[in-house]
């Protein structure tokens, strides 16, 4: 009615640990529909969250005690990654459901432990830790794969939605493959279904 009295409901811009905002227009939005997105990229979706992120998006986006968080938050060096599994878990069980999660394990499992060898032979590119400090555009690292013959082919394909990073889908040509993604030891790169590569940390 006129003159009446309106409430508005507000919340901030959600943005990661190096300012960017998680949306579509910086390459982070993902479908809730798993038709859309499969429920295995929603997790590593989450799963490839920067390490300054972890303690604020499980307050966030799951339902897990605050004392425990704050626990897992304290995790050192690489057993943080414990945390990112423990954020992508619970994210995916909200939206798909716990019976989800032995089939995401099992091919996280066989992607990152090249089950059977498969991982063995396929081509691999070297980042130092300074360089993955940085982080190293994904149509340069295609190009080097000899995935694309050149930067301006590579771009097209990616937005034509044949390229991807460990199996989710790269939406913006100017992704980078940063040190927090190589915390396991290596990335793959997908081109297509029958060109893969591993970006891999220099020891």
């Amino acid at each position: 009615a006129a003159g009446g009295e309106v409430y508005a409901l507000t919340a901030p811009l959600i943005t990661t640990a190096d300012g960017k905002k998680m949306g579509k227009s910086e390459g982070g939005a993902v479908w809730l529909n798993a038709d859309q997105l499969p429920p295995y990229d929603y997790w590593q979706f989450w799963r490839n969250t920067q390490d300054a992120d972890v303690g604020r998006f499980l307050r966030l986006f799951t339902e897990l005690p605050l004392d425990k968080i704050a626990a897992m938050e304290k995790l050192p060096g690489a057993a943080i990654n414990e945390a990112k599994k423990v954020l992508a878990d619970e994210c995916t069980a909200l939206l798909h459901g716990r019976e989800a999660l032995p089939s995401i394990h099992e091919t996280a499992a066989s992607l990152f432990a090249g089950a059977g060898g498969a991982l063995d032979n396929l081509p691999k590119i070297e980042l130092s830790r300074e360089d993955a400090g940085k982080g190293v555009g994904v149509v340069d690292l295609f190009v080097r794969l000899g995935f694309a013959k050149s930067k301006t082919e590579c771009r097209t394909l990616i937005q034509g939605g044949g390229a991807r990073l460990n199996d989710v889908k790269i939406d913006d040509a100017a992704a980078r493959v940063t040190l927090a993604m190589l915390s396991e030891g290596q990335v793959k790169l997908s081109m297509g279904r029958k060109k893969h590569g591993l970006i891999v940390l220099r020891q």
